[in-house]
């Protein structure tokens, strides 16, 4: 995690989360909002100082159609110094804990020496970096070992402790099931790419050709041919999500990458060859193009609706319970929810609930 920066948002949006110790198996909490790598953010968002931000947001209290583009609730981190970006990250802080042990890749640093922290943090469990969602963070590397364990053990047991959530053009059938598919690496023009694997044999695996990828997913909502999906990922993979769900003749949006999989003939989706595509700005229908209040130009600054919502820490140790940590989704994921009508509740949680059961 060392190259990548993890982008601060403030508010109400997206939870950092700091785990340490008091005493060595003691989980304390430092939590911050956090969100997509800010390199990636910066150069992709058309972003206008808080004062714009403050009376645009008021043209959507009364009523007036704004596109996410003209509100996204981001920063401009390109226009920041070191120190401001410093004290942006402090000044996010929502909760902290043990404050007299507490202490966040090349920022964090920093971040230590402004909130007057004594110890080195590292990273334990994060979203792809152009994700958005919670980040978990460790100065105890002996409870980072355990939370890890604890990672592994629920994989083999096919158990869930991450839950995301996306906003999907196009909607998975059936509305809840689950993705069995092996995944690939493969070199497709000057880019490394991750393709399905549809029909791989044991040799492919023991040759590391191919690893088996499980996703469980459930459609929370669902309108003007989008949904709002949660996804359950049982494996690790490089964008196991998104080649997924695109093998389900539904992608992302604001996926820039694995979106071109997809073609249409007569309104009907399919995928394409996946070896032979090349990633391109993702193609909406005019109809949602509209819904969105954008034109085709503008869809390369959207931002990838896909955001990391909740972690599960198992017990372990002293601590008996498990530890559930939660973070909103970031305002312009909010805002697309309102303008294709798709709502957002607490189906997500209740569905983990009863699936653990």
């Amino acid at each position: 995690m060392s190259h990548m920066w993890k982008q601060i948002y403030k508010g109400s949006m997206t939870l950092t989360t700091a785990v340490q110790r008091r005493s060595c198996f003691r989980v304390g909490r430092l939590v911050t909002n956090s969100a997509s790598s800010f390199l990636s953010t910066a150069c992709r968002s058309d972003i206008k100082p808080k004062v714009q931000i403050h009376k645009q947001r008021q043209h959507v209290k009364r009523g007036k159609a704004v596109s996410i583009l003209q509100d996204p609730g981001i920063p401009v981190l390109g226009k920041m110094t070191r120190q401001e970006l410093v004290e942006l990250l402090a000044a996010s802080v929502v909760y902290q804990e043990c404050t007299s042990d507490l202490c966040l890749t090349s920022l964090l640093p920093d971040l230590q020496q402004q909130l007057q922290l004594s110890e080195t943090l590292h990273v334990v469990k994060a979203s792809h970096r152009d994700y958005s969602g919670l980040v978990l963070l460790s100065t105890c590397h002996q409870t980072t070992k355990h939370i890890e364990d604890a990672f592994i053990q629920a994989r083999r047991k096919k158990e869930t402790l991450a839950s995301y959530c996306a906003v999907t053009v196009g909607v998975p059938e059936p509305a809840e099931g689950e993705i069995n598919i092996a995944l690939k690496q493969q070199n497709i023009g000057e880019q490394k790419l991750v393709v399905p694997v549809f029909h791989p044999t044991p040799g492919n695996f023991q040759r590391k050709e191919a690893k088996k990828a499980i996703t469980r997913y459930k459609v929370l909502d669902a309108a003007a041919g989008c949904a709002l999906v949660q996804l359950l990922p049982l494996t690790t993979f490089e964008s196991l999500l998104e080649v997924h769900l695109a093998v389900k003749l539904c992608t992302v949006l604001g996926d820039h990458v694995y979106s071109a999989r997809l073609g249409k003939v007569l309104g009907v989706p399919f995928c394409l060859p996946a070896e032979s595509v090349i990633p391109q700005t993702q193609v909406l229908d005019e109809s949602l193009l509209r819904k969105l209040h954008l034109d085709q130009k503008q869809m390369w600054k959207i931002p990838i609706h896909l955001h990391l919502q909740r972690l599960t820490i198992p017990p372990f140790e002293t601590k008996k319970s498990e530890t559930v940590i939660t973070a909103a989704p970031l305002a312009y994921f909010t805002r697309t929810l309102e303008l294709l009508g798709l709502t957002m509740n607490g189906s997500a949680d209740e569905s983990i609930r009863k699936r653990r059961k």
